[in-house]
């Protein structure tokens, strides 16, 4: 199953189901890739998911194939750019249509270009990189037919040389038939230098060979420091005792107190006895109704029942004229001025909704 475009990462539409790089085509320079993405459309790619134009020169040095030259046939300049390539590596730069057959005039560029490397490496074995967004349809097309009519090889031949060795099967059904049956192109001119190859500016890969994985959880540790990073000392100046073991960089644990060392427990002690703090709500002993009260509501009147919500009932203190409420109407206007809090003094305005506050008097 095919995994979509995503416009957010800037991955090519089914990008990740195509195999990275082919092996190269018996009895040519030829190798065919997918389009290597910079590092900045990667991040956000599981680490085998990423290829990169350092991940394609690793992986033909693992094959012991050196790469010359890179002839890019996408049709945008987003995937990468000469700042991305080593300094190895010689661009150029064919801007290619995709969905229908090449022009002749994109065919001669090609040829043009291929030609030119041949005549300049001739002492060598570089290998011509060829790729467009999935490495198969346009490339595949362009490496078919300069094989049939530069090379003059049978153009299933050709067909069949090129996909075995991509790893998929060219796929537009116009690409096929123009190789089968179409004309084949003229080579007046492909010894005529149409563009410069330019080289590739980076002399070092962007990070070291963890690469795209490794900048993942940099980007992670710097968003979330409390959840990926060590806690580190930032005392410049460590104690005596705090010697760093060798060769680990951290400080060893302090030393144990001595044999004997008599243990120090943290001591309780109680509360002055006209410490002013108002606790919590008066415990069960103190909840009774006092013998001879009668119940008071405020500003309204008195009643001789107690109010049916007993839970919202505002008890007195034993020794304070103020009451205490554990009701969650705290907002009410004009409750207490500061002063009058502060001095325990009765409130100068009430509220109509103090009628649901009662104390014992």
């Amino acid at each position: 199953m095919s995994r979509p475009y995503n416009k957010k990462n800037g991955i090519p539409d089914r990008w990740l189901d195509y195999r990275a790089v082919g092996k190269r085509l018996p009895g040519s320079r030829f190798i065919a890739f997918k389009v290597p993405l910079k590092m900045a459309l990667t991040r956000r790619l599981a680490g085998s998911d990423v290829f990169g134009p350092w991940e394609l020169l690793d992986t033909l040095n693992k094959e012991k194939e050196e790469l010359g030259l890179i002839i890019d046939l996408t049709f945008t300049t987003r995937y990468y750019r000469q700042e991305d390539l080593p300094e190895s590596m010689e661009w150029v730069k064919i801007f290619t249509a995709g969905h229908e057959v090449p022009s002749d005039a994109t065919i001669l560029s090609f040829k043009r270009a291929v030609c030119r490397f041949i005549r300049d490496n001739t002492d060598n074995d570089k290998l011509i990189g060829v790729h467009c967004t999935h490495g198969l349809n346009r490339t595949g097309y362009l490496v078919c037919r300069y094989l049939i009519d530069v090379d003059g090889m049978d153009p299933h031949r050709a067909i069949e040389l090129f996909n075995s060795t991509r790893g998929h099967a060219i796929e537009r059904k116009n690409y096929l038939d123009d190789l089968l049956s179409g004309p084949k192109r003229s080579n007046v001119g492909i010894e005529e230098s149409e563009q410069e190859p330019v080289k590739g500016s980076a002399t070092c890969r962007p990070l070291d060979s963890e690469g795209t994985q490794r900048y993942t959880e940099e980007r992670r540790t710097a968003h979330e420091p409390n959840r990926y990073r060590r806690p580190v000392n930032h005392n410049p100046h460590p104690p005596s005792h705090s010697a760093a073991a060798p060769g680990t960089g951290l400080l060893s644990s302090p030393p144990l107190p001595p044999v004997g060392t008599p243990f120090s427990p943290y001591h309780w002690s109680p509360p002055q006895t006209n410490y002013q703090w108002r606790g919590p709500f008066p415990g069960a002993e103190i909840r009774t109704r006092p013998p001879g009260s009668t119940w008071v509501r405020r500003g309204r009147g008195n009643d001789s029942y107690p109010p049916a919500h007993g839970p919202y009932v505002a008890r007195q203190w034993p020794n304070d004229r103020d009451s205490y409420s554990h009701t969650p109407k705290w907002d009410v206007p004009n409750w207490r001025t500061p002063r009058e809090q502060s001095h325990r003094e009765e409130p100068r305005q009430h509220s109509h909704r103090d009628d649901h506050h009662y104390y014992y008097q």
